[in-house]
């Protein structure tokens, strides 16, 4: 729709996680260059927590995208729901292309470590990136370190990057994973962007997706853009693709704070979206850290999460079932 009327050669802010769009703002570089120390570390668990829409799941697709290029690792994804223990040693399997069906646990183990062992024997390393981690059970934590035992020599067989919304740090706490917390080389919080960096996440999704400047956004609109999503990219997504839809409809090709306001009064009716840190529909707001997010958004942006985690599970066994 306004992709065409404004020159754009894609949409520029979909909430499909695209590596394409990634961009390094000074948070996302750090976690990146926390998990490049992972991989060169060879050993234990990385584990990356930040707010729901911070752009975990982007962040590591951008990794992938790297780690393609080297033919000595490799690298599978695994995006969790609720799992059993048994269940996520399954999803392990299919996600490196072994068979799962019909095995017992110790059979699945002894699959496992052939796999691993067979890479090592290769020269290769294997990397296991598990997103939503925060839907893990305990036991299914303590799988995950079971599995970091496999050795060859000094060196770990199997090294695990996990990433989850922040409520994963509690879990992480507990006292009986004592023994898991000290398998933990690096751990890193994912926060929001400031305002420079949320004009320039903007800028930089809408020029890959090819603007010229058309539609011209003014520098308070900016201020705005951060006001409303607090510097958090799937906010800043789902606000900038409602206001540039907006100007569409009006013919417009400027966009201003009027514009932003707009389209922001027309979320407040329709999903609860905040202002000033305050739920449209008067709900006390939320406190997570230091990131304002209010009851409305919260609800949004769970349910959003939450079909994002049906999608990708649904993937990842459609994937499984086509490597067998």
């Amino acid at each position: 729709m306004y992709e065409e009327f404004y020159g754009l050669t894609t949409k520029p802010f979909s909430l499909n996680p695209d590596p394409g769009f990634y961009y390094g703002s000074k948070e996302h570089n750090r976690v990146l260059a926390y998990l490049r120390y992972g991989i060169n570390q060879g050993e234990g668990f990385i584990v990356v927590s930040g707010e729901i829409g911070a752009g975990k799941t982007t962040l590591i697709g951008a990794l992938l995208e790297e780690l393609a290029k080297n033919e000595d690792i490799i690298a599978a994804q695994l995006v969790t729901t609720q799992l059993e223990p048994d269940d996520l040693l399954k999803m392990v399997a299919g996600s490196f292309g072994l068979r799962y069906e019909g095995l017992s646990k110790s059979e699945l183990l002894k699959e496992i470590e052939k796999f691993l062992r067979k890479q090592d024997k290769a020269g290769k390393r294997v990397l296991l990136i598990v997103d939503e981690a925060q839907n893990l059970q305990q036991h299914s934590l303590e799988e995950l370190r079971m599995l970091s035992n496999y050795q060859s020599g000094k060196h770990s067989l199997l090294q695990s990057f996990l990433l989850g919304q922040a409520e994963f740090r509690d879990t992480l706490r507990s006292e009986n994973l004592e023994q898991f917390r000290q398998r933990i080389i690096a751990s890193y919080h994912l926060g929001p962007m400031g305002k420079s960096e949320t004009k320039g996440y903007v800028e930089h999704r809408l020029k890959i997706a090819g603007w010229k400047a058309d539609p011209h956004i003014s520098n308070d609109s900016f201020t705005e853009i951060y006001k409303y999503t607090q510097g958090i990219p799937r906010r800043i997504n789902t606000l900038c693709d409602r206001v540039l839809l907006f100007a569409f409809t009006e013919e417009s090709h400027d966009i201003t704070v009027d514009t932003i306001k707009a389209v922001v009064s027309e979320l407040d009716e329709e999903l609860h979206f905040s202002r000033d840190g305050e739920a449209a529909s008067g709900e006390s707001k939320s406190t997570i850290k230091s990131s304002s997010t209010t009851a409305g958004n919260a609800s949004l942006e769970s349910r959003v999460a939450e079909l994002e985690n049906i999608v990708f599970k649904a993937r990842d066994l459609i994937q499984a079932l086509l490597k067998k």
